[in-house]
């Protein structure tokens, strides 16, 4: 079968591998024929080269995959499921982000028109189902995916104070957040914190190096950049205890990658994270913004060895669903289908326009 990937094939240029660039990788190997776009850096030129692969090569593909993300980038997954239309193809649209039900509340009617023209809607997270079942109802779980060979388990019973950081330096992931908690920390351990990421350039990392200056923490700090996805397993075994700081969050590849070491993970309570991390039981949860509630949660792993083991082993049990072993048939499962579906995709879009005519 020969399939289009729509969404964000960037990692040559920004380091970040995306969903949609393992998902294309193992398709292939599985003998599947993939187109993708767009891995055009520029937003305008990625969205052109979007539609334009999607309409000339149109004869080459049976079906085709969508990306959905809030913001500006709604609109790129609004003219590719429009232009899919016109080139007669079935597609599926898969939600991203945890910022997509805010989104979706703000803009209902187009959110439920988008959501409406697809054969399938898929999310990789409970709470993204939850949450925009309103505007669809028969959505399909199929979560993010690893090869877990691959993340080497090592069980944290007698954790260090060696803190590991993974996110884009993006305002949304509050990286300031991972510094205050390391300061809060070192008043009673000899902690460390590697910051493992891209500069997304709103100002992010300047703001994290300049408070690890203002707070005195400046060499207990490695920020290292982006680093292959391939070194990502080493990286987060140099540590013990994870921290999730972000503001708005779904169902995060780089926590499912530190669950799959055995990492204790140390979140905020946002968007989907408790639909993945359990409070207590796969890893602790804080509120956002709360450098004394993250500190505390951080110190109250290192204490107590038997929590530490309990949350290690049970965050590796969480993420075996998400092996690619179990998550591949799925698509391939999916995929498959979609031509069979594009006729009753096609009736609940007219339906939809005839009610919103009414």
């Amino acid at each position: 079968m020969t399939v289009l990937l729509i969404g964000n094939f960037l990692s040559a240029s920004v380091g970040n591998r995306g969903v949609c660039e393992e998902l294309a990788e193992r398709l292939r190997d599985g003998g599947w024929t993939v187109l993708t776009a767009s891995s055009r850096p520029g937003r305008v030129a990625r969205l052109t080269d979007m539609l334009a692969t999607i309409w000339s090569r149109r004869r080459e593909y049976e079906a085709a995959q969508v990306d959905v993300y809030s913001g500006p980038s709604f609109l790129w997954a609004e003219a590719a499921a429009w232009t899919l239309r016109r080139a007669g193809k079935p597609y599926a649209l898969t939600l991203h982000g945890g910022a997509l039900p805010r989104f979706a509340r703000r803009w209902p009617r187009r959110m439920r028109r988008l959501l409406g023209g697809a054969a399938v809607v898929t999310a990789p997270s409970g709470y993204l189902g939850e949450q925009l079942r309103a505007y669809r109802a028969d959505l399909r779980l199929i979560p993010n995916a690893l090869e877990l060979a691959r993340y080497r388990f090592r069980e944290r019973t007698r954790p260090a104070p060696r803190l590991v950081w993974m996110r884009a330096f993006h305002e949304i992931y509050d990286p300031v957040l991972a510094i205050r908690v390391l300061a809060r920390v070192r008043e009673r351990w000899d902690a460390t914190l590697a910051m493992i990421g891209p500069d997304k350039g709103d100002g992010s990392l300047e703001r994290a190096r300049a408070a690890a200056q203002e707070l005195r923490v400046a060499g207990f700090v490695e920020f290292t950049g982006a680093v292959a996805k391939t070194a990502v397993p080493e990286w987060i075994n140099r540590g013990d205890i994870f921290l999730n700081t972000t503001t708005v969050d779904n169902s995060p590849v780089s926590v499912l990658e530190a669950m799959a070491c055995g990492a204790c993970i140390v979140s905020t309570w946002v968007g989907g994270i408790p639909y993945l991390v359990r409070n207590g039981e796969e890893g602790l949860l804080v509120e956002p913004r709360n450098s004394d509630a993250m500190a505390e949660a951080v110190e109250r792993v290192l204490r107590d060895r038997a929590l530490a083991g309990r949350l290690s082993r049970a965050a590796r049990a969480q993420v075996e669903a998400c092996d690619w072993s179990v998550v591949l048939p799925q698509w391939r499962e999916l995929l498959g289908s979609l031509t069979g579906k594009r006729q009753a995709a096609w009736a609940g879009l007219q339906g939809m326009a005839a009610d919103e005519h009414r």
